[in-house]
């Protein structure tokens, strides 16, 4: 076994080279991807950055083509006013930004000028196309201050068979059309025939040249060259270099041909963020390689250790079977007792809830028997009253009181019938419940008591129900502690005003019911059983009405919670999910 441990370490090396090794062919063929990607972005970039300069280049191309044979210019060659083509000249200038205009007659000699413009026309290449009725064009130091610029020349023919008598020459700033893309991204320049950088969004690469074989810059007027060096990967041409703080030093280079405009277009985009996709995939694929070995030998030593360890577990396990079937037995006794523990739990809520119900029932017993007591008086006036007026003969008099009665009669049965389904068990835990009916039977139970203590009540109920996912009975034992709860808390206040609020939204409906009470002291605490604000002792409760309210409207998926308004008094807030409508449908569907 002494040979064992050197065995594992060379498995162990062997196994990281592999990885090692997959992981840099996984990094080259990524990098080349990602290049290939760079490539592709890099194209796109140089032909925008190329068409915007064209396109900046063809605005002043139109302009030398269409002033050409401006009638104030061709006025010119018949000895026309100086003055009115030079303004011409100069208002073209202004607007357009042009460097410079200049109006030539066939043998060179200006006639009319704006600007800095070329002093000698006669053999220039881009004035003798002109002349041979071709649109000229040349670019290159031009102007007073040697300024790069580009030039356009377009003839104007006389009325004869097509003969040149003019020539319009247009000059460009250069260094105008670059600022709004000087700094931008990637690195672009534009170099002419001999290789020098004629245009560039970095300006200190203006005026460099190719290096031999066209690979690299060299800048103008340095003996020493700065380092840099050009490689091929994966097809694509790379450039290392260390030119300045505004340029990558390891960059992808594309070139594109511009005949148009007799230059070539060249785009530097950093490849650092291809390296770094290709050094993520390489480092994830060897990591979870490496993990993924880790987790072998670690699995193979633990069942090394494990077989070692087998014997001994087996004594252990023989030893505590006898211990664990006691302890087994005794769970089961604990998990049978938890079980009764929860019914009776269940049995006391339910109970606690029912005893709740019948509390608020004791405290509205008085007005509940003034309600009905008020109707029975009045039914036994109008029988005695319709007894007389049918014994009179009066008998339309005698069915108005009869009329009477069986809406009294009607009101009793609404009451009633309220006060049964109030104080039954309500057996299905959430159904389809209308917020508004509820809302109108809990201030009917309490109407009696809030008259009695002159509390007003304000509430708009909506035009149509609300239909919400509750219990209508549990429902209504909440709505009928909230509006008992505001006038109890009421009672020392001079202005008396419980405001009763829906917002119907989707999925949630809310309920607000609010009261002009001194407020809450504790609001963290007013869902705590047993606790009140009201006298200890007294008979207005025990502080289990906001509890038994909160365990009814979680038993709804709902929730409640209670503030301070900021004009005074208290706020409590009951969010229901709203019934959705497409159930009915299906359950029509169904039936």
């Amino acid at each position: 076994m002494t040979h064992a441990p050197g065995k594992r370490l060379a498995v162990v090396a062997l196994f990281v080279l592999v990885v090692g090794l997959l992981a840099g062919g996984i990094w080259r063929y990524g990098y080349g991807q990602a290049l290939n990607q760079l490539e592709k972005q890099a194209t796109s970039d140089l032909a925008l950055a190329s068409d915007r300069f064209t396109g900046q280049l063809r605005r002043y191309q139109e302009l030398a083509v269409l002033m050409a044979e401006h009638p104030e210019l061709a006025a010119l060659r018949r000895g026309g006013d100086n003055r009115a083509a030079q303004a011409l000249l100069l208002d073209a200038a202004d607007k357009t930004g042009a460097l410079g205009l200049l109006y030539a007659d066939p043998g060179g000699r200006v006639l009319a000028r704006a600007g800095d413009s070329p002093d000698r026309l006669t053999g220039t290449p881009y004035f003798e196309r002109a002349l041979n009725g071709a649109l000229g064009q040349s670019y290159g130091r031009y102007g007073r201050a040697g300024q790069r610029a580009y030039i356009y020349a377009a003839p104007a023919f006389g009325p004869g068979e097509g003969e040149v008598r003019g020539v319009l020459v247009v000059l460009i700033d250069i260094a105008e059309l670059e600022w709004d893309w000087i700094g931008g991204q990637p690195a672009v320049f534009f170099t002419d025939a001999a290789g020098r950088v004629f245009v560039s969004n970095r300006s200190e690469l203006l005026f460099w040249r190719t290096g031999s074989g066209g690979a690299g810059l060299l800048p103008r007027g340095r003996a020493r060259a700065p380092a840099f060096e050009a490689d091929r990967v994966a097809g694509h041409e790379l450039w290392r270099m260390e030119w300045g703080d505004y340029l990558p030093t390891r960059a992808l280079h594309l070139a594109r041909e511009l005949p148009v405009i007799g230059m070539t277009g060249h785009a530097l985009l950093d490849v650092a963020q291809a390296q770094w996709v290709a050094g993520l995939q390489a480092s994830v694929f060897a990591v979870i390689c490496l993990a993924f070995g880790a987790l072998l030998f670690q699995a193979a030593e633990r069942r090394r250790i494990l077989a070692r360890a087998n014997e001994r577990l087996e004594q252990r396990v023989n030893e505590r079977t006898a211990e664990l079937s006691g302890a087994n037995l005794a769970l089961r006794r604990e998990v049978s007792e938890r079980l009764e523990a929860e019914a009776a739990l269940k049995q006391a809520q339910s109970d606690l809830v029912q005893a709740g119900k019948l509390s608020a029932l004791g405290q509205i017993s008085a007005g509940i028997s003034h309600e009905l007591n008020q109707p029975l008086m009045a039914i036994r006036q109008f029988a005695d009253n319709g007894a007389t007026f049918l014994g009179k003969g009066k008998a339309d008099m005698a069915g108005r009181n009869l009329s009477r009665i069986s809406d009294l009669a009607a009101r009793m049965a609404r009451i009633i019938s309220n006060l049964r389904a109030f104080a039954r068990h309500e057996s299905e835990p959430v159904a389809k419940v209308d917020l508004v009916s509820v809302i109108e039977q809990a201030l009917e139970l309490t109407e009696t008591r809030l008259e009695r203590d002159r509390v007003g009540v304000e509430w708009h109920p909506p035009a149509g129900p609300v239909m919400v996912q509750a219990g209508e009975v549990r429902l209504g034992q909440v709505l009928l502690n909230l509006i008992s709860n505001a006038a109890d808390a009421m009672t020392e206040s001079e202005q008396k005003r419980i405001t009763i609020t829906i917002e119907p939204g989707d999925p949630v409906v809310a309920i607000e019911v609010s009261d002009t009470g001194p407020g809450i002291d504790e609001p963290e605490k007013i869902f705590d059983p047993f606790y009140t604000t009201k006298e200890v002792g007294g008979s207005e409760g025990m502080g289990l009405g906001l509890s038994i309210s909160y365990g009814l409207v979680q038993s709804f998926g709902g929730e409640i919670r209670g503030r301070n308004a900021k004009e005074g008094g208290a706020v409590f807030r009951v969010e229901l999910e709203r019934w959705p409508e497409n159930e009915d449908e299906d359950r029509e569907d169904a039936a």
